[in-house]
């Protein structure tokens, strides 16, 4: 009986799980929306930057927390496997459900940027086999630099922002966005644990459990938000959300842990880190002719994962 109820109660809470992250999803995206509105920022802007380091918080606290107790040799395991599922899975799935147009600045400058950083922090965990404090350094002038980036593109007035509707106060805008980032996070927490507790339930392996539930569960605010925003019309969000991830989560999340302590890069990490290139560059080639990618794009990036899935298996 105790075991039966055992299971009953992670459904509930993995369902409860669900609907804290379909909700948050939808508050987060009209609220970032409507703030780009009401101060004149193109939603690109607040895709790559607001929504970006909100859905990316899970990976942030983990990689940091355990930075703070001496285990910083999750961060890399962590940001790179949660790259590879931000292009492969989340917008592959994304993609599936509706078509996600790109602006030509975000295939001209933000994705070979993605590309470029990938592969200098491949450069910097292969010369030593660590992240140092100083190439952390300048992992966070590069975010810097992003940063700066993003203004110049705001004040140039490049990708105008939608027409604001007038319906919302910036204070309940305000409220909104962090009322949805914060079921986002604890909905993606509540998602992960229950999640993990059934499997456990059923026999599957830890192995199984931290390639699979944990792995998309930390990607989970990407994947709902970036689907919501997709459906919403809010394309430029959607893909905003994705790019700037990963760029936050190599440029700020790997800059800042390794100004606490060296990052280890293992050796096994290699091909991981390859595959973390690939995808983006698959990304942009896909996106190369009419920057939009389509469902047929989806599905590639989602047989390109099962790949890599199949790989990490055997």
């Amino acid at each position: 009986m105790d075991y039966l109820m055992t299971i009953l109660l992670q459904l509930v809470l993995l369902v409860v799980g669900f609907v804290f992250l379909v909700k948050g999803a939808d508050w987060f995206v009209d609220g970032a929306a409507g703030i780009a509105a009401k101060f004149g920022i193109p939603q690109l802007v607040i895709g790559l930057t607001i929504v970006a380091m909100g859905t990316s918080a899970p990976e942030a606290a983990v990689s940091i927390t355990a930075a703070t107790q001496g285990s910083a040799d999750i961060t890399i395991g962590n940001i790179l496997g949660s790259n590879i599922l931000n292009v492969l899975i989340i917008l592959g799935i994304t993609s599936v459900i509706t078509n996600v147009a790109v602006k030509k600045s975000t295939l001209k400058v933000e994705i070979p940027f993605a590309i470029a950083i990938s592969v200098i922090l491949t450069v910097f965990g292969l010369t030593g086999n660590r992240i140092t404090r100083a190439e952390g350094i300048a992992l966070l002038i590069l975010f810097a630099g992003f940063m700066y980036y993003l203004y110049r593109m705001t004040i140039s007035g490049e990708n105008a922002p939608e027409e604001d509707d007038g319906e919302k106060s910036v204070v309940k805008l305000i409220l909104l966005s962090i009322i949805g980032v914060i079921l986002i996070i604890k909905g993606s927490d509540i998602v992960v644990d229950s999640a993990s507790e059934l499997a456990s339930i059923f026999g599957m392996s830890q192995r199984f459990i931290a390639l699979t539930i944990v792995a998309l569960g930390t990607s989970l605010p990407e994947l709902v938000t970036s689907a919501v925003a997709a459906t919403k019309g809010k394309a430029d969000i959607a893909i905003g959300n994705i790019v700037g991830s990963n760029i936050f989560n190599i440029l700020f999340v790997v800059g800042i842990v390794s100004l606490i302590i060296p990052v280890p890069f293992a050796a096994n990490f290699m091909v991981d880190a390859m595959v973390t290139i690939g995808s983006v560059v698959l990304l942009w080639l896909c996106l190369f002719r009419d920057c939009v990618l389509q469902r047929m794009n989806g599905v590639i990036f989602l047989l390109a994962y099962l790949g890599y899935f199949i790989y990490l298996i055997f």
